[in-house]
């Protein structure tokens, strides 16, 4: 047997260079290079690995969070198809990472992460930055991974690394279980040689399944369906990573069958598709809404059934009303006590499409479907036509966006109260041109986020829509992306503060407390004085990036259109009005109230608190079919 005598580091490079994978037959890298932060614990290890082999190509953050966020991001916006490593020194700069790891388990993306870890000798012990427990030496801070990670391992000798790569690699390619990978990298161990046999640095492919749906199950769904007489389809996530967006239009038109998305799910049909009603659940649109209260049959497709998409289990409320899951997932397609279809998106709506022919539903449920889509084309014309202020509201911000933004555009945001208007109010036209990371909604994944997108496609142009709170959190990215040459087109909603959880804090009765971005004032004790003086023109002229504020409507369009002529990063910084808000329709989230309180307002809140939670239905308790 032929050898290769490799340092753990080098091998590790070597190895993920030479990782492909291929779907429908077409083939590409898996891995597009490693972004990380160099520190201790790396640096002598797996990066002068990188500094060996240029091909994999290294990129800097300013933030190991923000590196895993870019990673996510990349691997979302390329159906999962591809993705990043991310490299971390062994303190801080790891758990730097733990958030990011979390971020992408909970939106079953895949990411690379290669932590830096503690001498796996231990002489030398503690070495800065250790964690030390006197109940074990086999402990550090990149334990805390292992909650957030699909698969986690240390690597503490040299040939442990053939057999935890391609369990690796399993994981990372998995439709079903992926999400972040976590290898801990001992430093000495990363220095340390090894014979590792050729075969190991070969080319690999690995085909990424489209496991078709067991025949019975699939019968009896058909079965289910014909027998229904307002059925929903609920558009997940999976729509996009199956790339089934076609065949979900061909089925739905066919069939006449609404669909609601999620916001995972969001763009899987243009915004004007006949059966297309929008967002549906706590941020969905009326029609989709009151679709989802009456449907007796829900279509759960590629969705993980959030508590935002079944409005904390109020959104269906018939009751008759039965579940087919529709997923690659056996652990998401069995809930809500669904007939339980465990298969690949596109490959079951094909199989679906054929098993229905010649069923349509009722000419008069297509016009109730009608009738709800152009009340809300009419209400989102309201919102985006609103020439309220200044300071403007948020929805005409969205507006003009969604005006100046072409087909092959992306927008992207994360966190606050833009994902609700959002996913309600954005026209997305094309498959992926509406990147919400929801499922963490986490702070500070915008920017960088926007970064990983572009990098997955460098032809549209990227709005980066994203509130002050999370630019305040993590903005450095922007020189990230002047750095490497991706133009972002951000734009930054000055609030002054938390509009999200302000509004929920209303809604609670808690009359926004401790959401503001006020001074604290002397005579009460409270952060209730004037707003901070916050100049984010010139925090974002600092960072590298084109700046301009706009006062106005008509300025804030003229900065969006003058945008696309800039050669770099550009920021457009407009004050909008946290009150304009956007209404909620026909739905509900579950956030308990204080069942005793001395204030009124809260009291209030807990009353209707109880009217709603008695809503609530217990789907997974019926026996399938019931």
């Amino acid at each position: 047997m032929k050898t290769r005598r490799y340092t753990v580091a080098q091998a590790l490079a070597v190895f993920l260079k030479n990782q492909y994978v291929e779907r429908d037959g077409r083939q590409t890298p898996f891995f597009a290079g490693a972004w990380g932060i160099f520190g201790h614990g790396i640096i002598a290890g797996f990066g002068q690995a990188l500094q060996q082999n240029p091909d994999f190509r290294y990129y800097i953050c300013r933030n190991e969070q923000a590196a895993v966020h870019i990673a996510t991001a990349f691997a979302k916006a390329r159906n999962r198809l591809a993705t990043f490593a991310c490299l971390s020194s062994i303190g801080p700069g790891a758990t730097n990472m733990v958030t990011g790891a979390a971020t992408a388990t909970i939106n079953r993306i895949p990411v690379l992460l290669l932590p830096g870890d503690i001498f796996a000798r231990r002489n030398v012990a503690p070495v800065l930055q250790q964690l030390e427990s006197e109940h074990s030496q086999d402990i550090s801070v990149n334990d805390a991974f292992k909650p957030v990670s699909r698969y986690w391992d240390r690597i503490n000798r040299p040939d442990q690394l053939m057999c935890s790569l391609p369990e690796a690699m399993r994981v990372l390619t998995s439709p079903a279980e992926t999400g972040a990978v976590t290898l801990a990298l001992p430093q000495d161990v990363q220095a340390e040689a090894f014979d590792y046999p050729d075969e190991m640095f070969e080319k690999r492919v690995w085909y990424i399944p489209r496991p078709q749906a067991d025949r019975t199950m699939l019968e009896r769904a058909a079965a289910w369906i014909r027998a229904a007489r307002r059925p929903l389809i609920v558009a997940g996530g999976g729509v996009l990573y199956s790339e089934a967006s076609q065949a979900l239009a061909q089925l739905a038109s066919r069939t006449g069958i609404p669909v609601g998305e999620t916001q995972g799910g969001k763009s899987s049909l243009p915004f004007d598709h006949p059966q297309n009603l929008g967002a549906i659940g706590v941020t969905g649109t009326p029609g989709a809404n009151i679709a989802a209260r009456e449907a007796d049959l829900v279509i759960a497709l590629g969705t993980r059934l959030s508590d935002f998409t079944t409005a904390s289990k109020t959104a269906f409320q018939n009751p008759d009303v039965r579940f087919v899951g529709i997923n690659v997932g056996e652990f998401d397609a069995y809930k809500h006590a669904a007939l339980p279809v465990v298969a690949d998106a596109r490959v079951t709506l094909e199989a679906l499409d054929a098993a229905l022919a010649g069923f349509r539903l009722p000419a008069e449920y297509g016009r109730q479907i009608a009738a709800w889509k152009e009340q809300w084309e009419s209400e989102t014309d309201r919102l985006f036509g609103l020439r309220h202020g200044p300071p403007l509201s948020q929805s005409e911000v969205i507006g003009a966006v969604s005006r100046v933004s072409r087909p092959q555009d992306i927008v992207i945001c994360a966190a606050g109260s833009l994902p609700g208007d959002l996913h309600k109010l954005w026209r997305a036209r094309q498959p992926n041109g509406y990147h919400l990371e929801y499922g963490y909604s986490c702070m500070g994944y915008e920017i960088a986020g926007g970064l990983g997108v572009k990098m997955a496609h460098p032809e549209s142009e990227i709005y980066v829509m994203v509130g002050d709170g999370s630019y305040l959190m993590m903005s450095s990215e922007i020189v990230t992306s002047i750095q490497e040459g991706c133009k972002l087109n951000i734009v930054l909603l000055d609030n002054h503060g938390f509009s999200s959880i302000g509004g929920l804090s209303s809604s609670v009765g808690s009359c926004g407390f401790g959401t503001n971005y006020r001074y604290r004032r002397s005579e009460t004790g409270h952060l209730d004085g004037e707003y901070l003086p916050v100049d984010f023109v010139k925090l974002a002229e600092g960072l590298g990036a084109h700046t301009v504020r706009a006062a106005s409507h008509d300025q804030l369009e003229q900065a969006l259109e003058a945008m696309r002529s800039h050669d770099r990063t550009s920021v457009v910084v407009v004050e909008v009005d946290k009150e304009a808000r956007v209404p909620g329709y026909e739905s509900w989230w579950d956030v308990p109230v204080a069942e005793v309180s001395e204030m009124d307002s809260v009291r209030q809140a807990r009353a209707k608190y109880e009217q709603a939670v008695a809503r609530e239905r217990h789907h997974e308790v019926a026996a399938p079919g019931s």
